[in-house]
């Protein structure tokens, strides 16, 4: 009786939901904006709004599956998908191991810094443990979604992008019957070209129409098979975060000791050396040769590097004490007292709490 009352309630906020996607875009984005510039947010309600934020990232997660449920209803060439979404889109729908394990990965990663903050109510110990577990968690399930893919790179998210522009998509299911597209019928061969819409709107029209080389690849040639060293390289990069995490428990103690930071930055940069190796030596033109989708985890995976810079000794020892003076010399000024403010809230994150600078 329960689910028979609450299906057509989903029912009913399904269409809702894809019948104003654009206003439910602009909410979204609006309550995740303000759950990382309320000061209060990293401090003594950090737990209550650090679920408000979880709780937002997986409503948004509902929101894409939807959202990508009602794109399937428009007719075909309205809006060209990216490369990544192509690649999941098919893994998803080929798969439904891959779906599962992608959805697990994802919905950690939206949760991981809430079961920290509970986790460290009880104690350090609990703390690390709960980190170590969910960093496990993950990398098993991306051991497993390399091995389903046949051994090709892992993207993140592992899930297809919410891209539709609301509009679009709330225009066309506005039309509940939509008229015919009118064509043109060549009088020698009876061939059907379909009519060009009106001048306004001839270039975005096109734009829909135009194939480049990798649009017309199979979605699973989008990335390149890895072998060997390759391979091993994009094992280390998935398991390097569980290694990192267990050396930041055992020098817990010493919080600016160098060995935690330079195992885990020694991890990262050997797997992405390692990775560009066995490219330039088995893709076709080296680096070159790569796909758009390859260049661009590449590119992802190269600013990602970045955070090393607020982790672990590097924080303590260099980075964290420049930023607090930094924010002790705006702290008299006006309007920049407001980014020290923040920057303080961000400190007290980046001081306390393990994923607050996570990537993967």
């Amino acid at each position: 009786m329960a689910l028979s009352k609450l299906h057509p309630s989903l029912t009913m906020y399904g269409d809702f939901i894809t019948k104003n996607a654009g206003a439910v875009s602009q909410i979204e984005s609006a309550l995740r904006s303000l759950t990382y510039i309320i000061p209060a947010r990293f401090k003594d309600v950090e737990l209550a709004s650090e679920s408000l934020h979880s709780g937002i990232q997986i409503l948004s997660l509902y929101h894409d599956s939807l959202l990508a449920r009602a794109v399937t209803k428009m007719p075909p060439g309205v809006q060209k998908p990216s490369p990544h979404n192509r690649y999941t889109k098919f893994w998803t729908q080929k798969s439904p191991s891959y779906k599962k394990l992608a959805l697990i990965v994802t919905m950690i990663q939206y949760t991981e810094l809430l079961w920290e903050m509970s986790a460290k109510r009880r104690g350090q110990k609990m703390r690390w443990r709960t980190v170590i577990i969910l960093e496990a968690i993950k990398a098993i399930c991306r051991l497993l979604l390399l091995r389903l893919t046949n051994s090709r790179p892992l993207l993140t998210p592992p899930l297809p992008e919410r891209e539709i522009d609301p509009q679009t998509l709330e225009e066309t299911l506005d039309s509940e019957s939509p008229p015919p597209e009118e064509t043109w019928k060549m009088p020698r061969t009876g061939l059907s070209l379909p009519s060009l819409p009106a001048t306004n709107q001839i270039s975005q029209y096109l734009l829909t129409k135009v194939l480049t080389a990798e649009d017309i690849k199979p979605p699973s040639q989008l990335l390149h098979r890895i072998r060997g060293t390759g391979y091993y390289a994009e094992v280390l990069y998935i398991i390097r975060p569980v290694i990192y995490a267990l050396a930041m428990k055992k020098w817990a103690q010493d919080k600016k000791s160098w060995r935690p930071w330079l195992i885990g930055f020694s991890l990262e940069y050997a797997a992405r050396q390692l990775s560009k190796r066995d490219f330039e030596m088995n893709v076709p033109g080296g680096m070159k040769g790569l796909t758009a989708l390859e260049k661009e985890e590449m590119t992802r995976r190269a600013w990602g590097m970045g955070w090393w810079a607020i982790r672990g000794a590097f924080y303590e020892n260099v980075t964290g004490p420049w930023l607090k003076a930094m924010s002790t010399k705006m702290a008299d000024k006006p309007v920049l007292n407001l980014v020290a403010g923040l920057l303080e809230d961000y400190q007290y994150l980046w001081d306390n709490y393990y994923f607050s600078t996570a990537t993967l």
